[in-house]
């Protein structure tokens, strides 16, 4: 969902743009995530590329060379060093956390956990339905429903988990097409298959992973092109983030 952020705000005129990631991300669906650039110093999503950096002396030179930034910082202490105009907090944690209001000129909130104005300026709906990317001034999101959204009318059997803490060894790769019962992976010695037919859009890399994880996701669609591109939720959601800046500080 943060990679969708970032490249709708690129592409709309936002240049300056910092990621912060963890030591080591989780992603699934990591042919569309920068937080790729983590491992691989780079990654290039939709024609946009980002890049790792380690001290904000690099910042500047990254941006004129039109690439997004990405820093390993959890605990968000570049904010002090960058002051920045917009903070997004797009962690998609599902559970309330604390109030980050005054941590920038705006301080925008995606999915549940926020409430505004007291504890973000904006919060973006991330559940899919009728409000998808809608924007609340005065009000939180729709809390955490625990069920997938629903593709071709899957929901639940279309994502991979983990069935014990261990070390993942893939067999499959993203974009591949799977039946129902493929292994897909292993997590030590135990198999992971799919549940459905369909393509593997997502697919974790190689670490250790805790018991109900998540691992893969596979697209009942079929469409191998989905694996590539960022999805819908992912753009309604950056645009929902635009619609905030545009109507605060503009």
């Amino acid at each position: 969902m943060a990679t969708g952020i970032a490249h709708r705000l690129y592409a709309s005129g936002f240049r300056r743009i910092v990621m912060s990631e963890i030591a080591m991300p989780v992603s699934v669906r990591r042919k569309v995530a920068f937080s790729e650039a983590v491992y691989e110093k780079g990654m290039t999503v939709e024609g946009l590329r980002a890049e790792l950096f380690t001290e904000p002396s690099g910042l500047l030179a990254l941006w004129d060379r039109e690439v997004v930034a990405v820093v390993i910082d959890k605990e968000g202490s570049i904010l002090r060093e960058l002051k920045p105009h917009v903070l997004v907090d797009a962690v998609m944690a599902k559970k309330r956390k604390e109030p980050i209001t005054g941590m920038a000129r705006l301080v925008i909130g995606v999915g549940p956990g926020f409430r505004a104005p007291d504890e973000v300026d904006a919060v973006v709906e991330s559940n899919r339905g009728h409000n998808l990317g809608r924007v609340y001034y005065d009000g939180e999101a729709e809390a955490y429903t625990g069920t997938p959204g629903e593709m071709a009318g899957r929901t639940k059997e279309r994502v991979l988990r983990s069935p014990r803490a261990g070390l993942v060894r893939t067999v499959k790769s993203i974009g591949d097409a799977v039946l129902k019962d493929d292994i897909i992976l292993y997590v030590d010695d135990t198999p992971v298959k799919a549940q459905i037919d369909g393509v593997l859009r997502g697919l974790i890399r190689p670490i250790m992973v805790p018991e109900g994880e998540k691992v893969g996701d596979v697209d009942p669609r079929g469409n191998r092109d989905y694996c590539f591109t960022i999805s819908e939720k992912a753009r309604a959601i950056g645009g929902g983030v635009l619609e905030a800046i545009m109507h605060k500080l503009s």
